[in-house]
């Protein structure tokens, strides 16, 4: 873990000297206090140095909600930048439909969003449910476990698997490629080093689904992620950049919410012991459970957006061609939008669309299987009456794009 010493005083510093985008922030679990005061005095705040360059913060639910809607005003292209407060490395772009603009954007989703429409969802329920169930029961009793690796990374890994129709056993290569994709190499404990190690990687994915794309395009269509795209013209012909671009985005976007939420649920319940005895004592709150899980948890830190033309967000001119940044693990903790927005409550009589899946026309395409996995995973906790206790801290990923969560010790206790 990257040291904090120089974070303790980052709330307390004149405005114009506060930076946000440090990973180590947020490896250190360290944003509470410095984003409560931007919301207070500052919800749309300049950041003229930082390692990224000038960008805007903007802090509260308000603001980002009308950059989120205006896909007119503020560009996720690749061209632009991209989606992180970091710039894509120019020249090495890798465009993907959630780093399009209209109409490109539209026009490849929709390759891949019939399977997870309602009725396919529907149809993955139980098979959802029996790995689920299978792997529960599989796990040690009374012995210190890592739940991330045994639980979250398994299921998601499986779930992808099914998804992409992807040979089983190699799953686990597909969770690879996520840490891949994500990983900052600022880290010292990244799983890769330099911008090149992760191309390599990246273009091993590409060789590997290359292959899987060749014989899905010369058969009938299945409803599969990679035999949608082979067979829609949107995402037939793509340029081999475009193609890992989006293989690596349905990877990340099918593993790292579902993956990282799996287990802050865990540290979520082990602070707030009365939400979950609250649980336990009426099962029809796992949905809205899972709904205040992803917000409180907020797998995904920040988005980005590039201001296309003049405009202005609560008084302050955003000027062509500037960096935006959308703090969404500080909007889903805005007292403005959501009562009691820092404490961790199951059963809320008045929600909010959390940001943690977007909105607008880049909301997240997998938003409802996410929450299927984490409604079923704890529909078969319950059911099992499980007595897990979270041993020790989590290990958390040193990045300022995904709150993750790489390890986190637990133990099933013998009833």
């Amino acid at each position: 873990m990257v040291e904090a010493a120089h974070l303790s005083d980052l709330h307390t510093r004149a405005l114009a000297d506060i930076d946000v985008s440090d990973p180590a922030l947020y490896q250190n679990d360290a944003w509470h206090d410095v984003f409560a005061r931007l919301r207070r005095e500052a919800p749309v705040h300049r950041c003229m140095d930082s390692p990224y360059g000038p960008y805007w913060s903007l802090s509260c639910y308000d603001e980002m909600m009308q950059v989120e809607l205006d896909h007119g005003t503020f560009s996720s292209a690749s061209a632009m930048g991209g989606i992180r407060v970091d710039d894509q490395p120019q020249g090495e772009e890798l465009p993907n439909f959630i780093r399009m603009d209209q109409p490109g954007h539209t026009a490849q989703r929709k390759a891949v969003a019939p399977i997870v429409a309602p009725t396919n969802l529907k149809n993955m329920e139980d098979l959802i449910r029996q790995r689920t169930a299978e792997n529960l029961d599989s796990l040690p009793r009374d012995e210190t476990f890592d739940w991330v690796d045994l639980v979250s990374t398994e299921l998601t890994a499986m779930m992808l698997a099914t998804l992409f129709d992807f040979p089983f056993e190699d799953r686990r290569m597909l969770s690879f490629w996520s840490d891949v994709a994500i990983a900052d190499i600022g880290s010292d404990d990244a799983v890769i080093k330099s911008q090149e190690e992760r191309m390599k990687h990246l273009y091993e994915m590409a060789e590997y689904f290359g292959a899987l794309w060749k014989e899905r395009e010369a058969a009938e269509p299945t409803f599969d992620l990679i035999s949608m795209m082979a067979h829609t013209e949107a995402t037939a012909n793509m340029s081999p950049r475009e193609f890992i671009g989006n293989i690596a985005l349905l990877i990340v976007g099918g593993n790292d919410t579902t993956r990282n939420s799996m287990s802050g649920a865990l540290l979520a319940f082990q602070e707030n012991p009365g939400e979950l005895a609250k649980l336990r004592a009426d099962h029809s709150l796992v949905k809205p459970m899972v709904h205040e899980v992803i917000r409180y948890q907020t797998p995904v830190i920040h988005m980005r957006r590039t201001a296309l033309q003049e405009t202005e967000i609560s008084g302050h001119t955003i000027a062509k061609g500037d960096k935006v940044v959308m703090w969404y693990i500080s909007g889903n903790r805005d007292e403005k939008a959501i009562e009691n927005a820092d404490q961790f409550i199951i059963d809320r009589a008045k929600v909010r669309h959390p940001l943690s899946f977007g909105a607008g026309i880049h909301r997240c395409v997998g938003d409802r299987l996410a929450e299927l996995q984490l409604e079923i995973l704890w529909q078969e906790i319950l059911a099992r009456d499980l007595d897990i206790e979270v041993m020790g801290p989590p290990v958390r990923l040193y990045s300022n794009f995904i709150r993750g969560i790489r390890s986190l010790p637990v133990k099933i206790h013998s009833r």
